[in-house]
């Protein structure tokens, strides 16, 4: 059995947003790798992904002037693949795990004419209140959208993904029995047309994460984060939880414009289309509880139609 486990980059960081203290992203980061361990003793093997919204807003604010956001999606991938890598493995020699994790530095192929970079939605950085953001806006000319936590956050285009350049390497190391971790932050997105180059974007990692599930035929897709189910009319009064749903379902909840497109909605559309491509199930939880969402005791389990 082959399941990917793709990592919120917001489960890594504080409240609103933000990236924490050295000592703070080492405690977030033991989560994760107590969650692969535990697949890994349920008899799957693993790919990891991550996100990396917190920490490429981070260093946008901090180096815009010195790098693009193609190479800061080529820096957080190796700082968040660094701390998984070592807290993977220091979890794996605590359990007597016999598996070794790679960091692949991950690109991911866009189309040049995608109209997302008309149409800036994907969320990177901390929350700002309204002043702030403005301020912002005027000083970089950055794009800023309300985030359902509670402010205001930058918004940068967001291309989809249609294929992984490392692909065959992490088809490579899964059948030498190694644990892969890619894709991070969705990948270093790149167009190739004649020659490679990176575009100024940060991809959904998701999205990123079901097209390289799929490639690989994966059989189950996890989506950890900082929400314990997937909800419909979020919020408001007839708030209700999806414990199981089929994919037909939450397509139609999806339809009907359940799910923001800067927070849920590509979740919810990475495990639509990750069904959709033959996956045998996907879930949607909380970091450092995979164990229990595979059993459904929480998170959101979508399936291709219900058992009877």
């Amino acid at each position: 059995m082959l399941a990917v486990i793709a990592l919120g980059g917001n489960a890594f960081a504080r409240e609103s947003g933000k990236v924490g203290s050295p000592e703070e992203q080492w405690e977030r980061v033991k989560l994760a790798a107590v969650d692969v361990a535990d697949m890994i003793e349920e008899g799957f093997d693993v790919v990891v992904t991550h996100g990396n919204g917190p920490q490429a807003g981070l260093l946008a604010e901090r180096v815009s002037d010195y790098l693009s956001l193609d190479m800061i999606d080529a820096a957080t991938e190796g700082w968040m693949g660094y701390l998984i890598a070592n807290a993977l493995t220091n979890e794996f020699l605590r359990r007597g795990i016999q598996r070794s994790p790679v960091i692949v530095i991950s690109r991911s192929i866009v189309n040049k004419n995608d109209t997302a970079f008309q149409n800036p939605t994907k969320y990177i950085g901390p929350i700002y209140d309204e002043e702030t953001a403005d301020k912002l806006s005027k000083e970089r000319g950055w794009v800023f959208k309300w985030d359902m936590r509670g402010g205001f956050r930058r918004v940068v285009p967001s291309p989809e993904p249609v294929g992984t350049m490392e692909l065959d390497l992490v088809r490579l190391l899964l059948r030498e029995g190694y644990v892969p971790i890619a894709v991070g932050g969705g990948g270093i997105p790149i167009i190739s047309n004649g020659e490679v180059r990176g575009v100024d974007a940060v991809i959904d990692k998701d999205l990123a994460s079901q097209v390289l599930a799929n490639a690989i035929n994966a059989d189950y897709l996890l989506i950890l984060t900082d929400v314990d189910y997937v909800y419909i009319n979020y919020k408001k009064p007839n708030q209700a939880r999806l414990t199981e749903v089929t994919v037909g379902e939450l397509e139609r909840y999806y339809n009907e414009g359940q799910f923001p497109p800067g927070s849920m909605g590509p979740k919810v559309l990475a495990v639509i289309r990750f069904i959709k491509g033959g996956g045998k199930a996907a879930y949607i939880g909380p970091l450092g509880r995979a164990r229990d969402v595979i059993k459904g005791l929480v998170g959101t389990r979508i399936v291709p139609k219900k058992a009877f």
